[in-house]
C-alpha cells in the first residue's frame, strides 16, 4: 500500500509552535490570530492556503481537536475511562489532535484506493478473503465459532495513557441493537459481557478491564460488527497473544 507522504513525514511539537510564532514576529502590536485548523501541528513546510479535501466539512468536535496544539491536550486517564464507559458516553472519547488528522488522512486514501473502508479492514486487517461480503458471513450465532471473530489493535486509538491499550472485537455475526435507544439490546450485551469475562478477564483483572460498542452514528466503519476492549496495564505477552503478534497501523506508517 503506497504511504501517505505527509503522514510519514515526522514533525515535533517545537517545529509547529516555532512556526505559529513566526506569524507574529515582525510586528507585537498586531494582536495574535490562532491558525487555521488544517494548519495547527504542521511544521511550516507543510503549511497550504487552502484546507485539504480530507478535512473539509469536519463536524465542531473535531475542528476543535485539530484545533487543538498537541503539547496542550491532555490524555484520559483510566479513571475517566472508566466513567465514560460506565455512563455510556462514548461521545466524550477523542483522538489525539495530530493523530485524528492522521487517521482523516489515511481514512480518504483507503477509500480512494479500496472504495470502502471495511473493504480494507476486511482483506487487510482481519485477513478475511478479498473484502466481498460473502467473506464476512458467520459460520454460527454468536461466540459461537471462534472463526468468526478476531481481535486486534485499534489503528487509531482514542487519546487515552499510554499505558491503556486499545483492542477491536471484530465479529462476523450481527450484535443486536435497540432502534429505539441506539444502543445493545439486553440479550446482545450479556453476550458481550460474557464474551469479555471469559476472554479478557480471566487473564487481566476485571478492574483493568472495560468494554464499549460504538453507537451507529459513532461507528467509522459501520459494514463490519465491532466493539471495543481497553485494558489498563495488562501483560503485553497476553496481548501479543490474542492478536497473534498485531501492531496497529499507527505504529506502522
Amino acid at each position: 500500500m503506497p504511504p501517505i507522504s505527509t503522514i510519514n513525514e515526522k514533525s515535533t511539537n517545537a517545529d509547529a509552535d516555532a512556526d505559529a510564532a513566526a506569524l507574529n514576529f515582525h510586528d507585537h502590536s498586531i494582536p495574535s490570530e490562532p491558525l487555521p485548523y488544517w494548519l495547527v501541528n504542521l511544521p511550516r513546510s507543510q503549511w497550504t492556503a487552502e484546507c485539504p479535501s480530507f478535512l473539509r466539512d469536519q463536524s465542531l468536535k473535531n475542528i476543535q481537536c485539530l484545533s487543538t496544539p498537541d503539547r496542550l491536550y491532555i490524555r484520559q486517564d483510566w479513571e475517566q475511562v472508566k466513567e465514560i464507559t460506565s455512563t455510556n458516553q462514548i461521545d466524550r472519547f477523542q483522538r489525539v489532535p495530530s493523530e485524528l488528522r492522521k487517521y482523516l488522512e489515511y481514512m480518504a486514501h483507503i477509500k480512494a484506493e479500496y472504495r470502502s473502508v471495511m473493504r480494507f479492514v476486511v482483506k487487510e486487517r482481519l485477513g478475511w478473503g478479498d473484502g466481498n461480503w460473502e467473506n464476512v458471513k458467520p459460520r454460527g450465532g454468536p461466540f459461537e465459532y471462534e472463526e468468526d471473530i478476531r481481535i486486534i489493535y485499534n489503528d487509531w486509538p482514542y487519546g487515552v495513557d499510554k499505558d491503556i491499550i486499545h483492542l477491536v472485537v471484530w465479529t462476523k455475526f450481527d450484535l443486536e441493537d435497540d432502534p429505539t435507544t441506539d444502543d445493545l439490546t439486553a440479550s446482545a450485551r450479556a453476550a458481550i459481557e460474557s464474551y469479555v469475562q471469559d476472554t479478557f478477564c480471566s487473564r487481566v483483572p476485571a478492574e483493568q478491564v472495560v468494554w464499549f460498542k460504538n453507537w451507529k452514528s459513532l461507528k467509522s466503519v459501520p459494514g463490519i460488527e465491532h466493539f471495543h476492549v481497553m485494558l489498563h496495564h495488562p501483560d503485553m505477552a497476553f496481548v501479543r497473544e490474542i492478536t497473534r503478534g498485531d501492531v496497529p497501523l499507527i505504529e506502522r506508517l
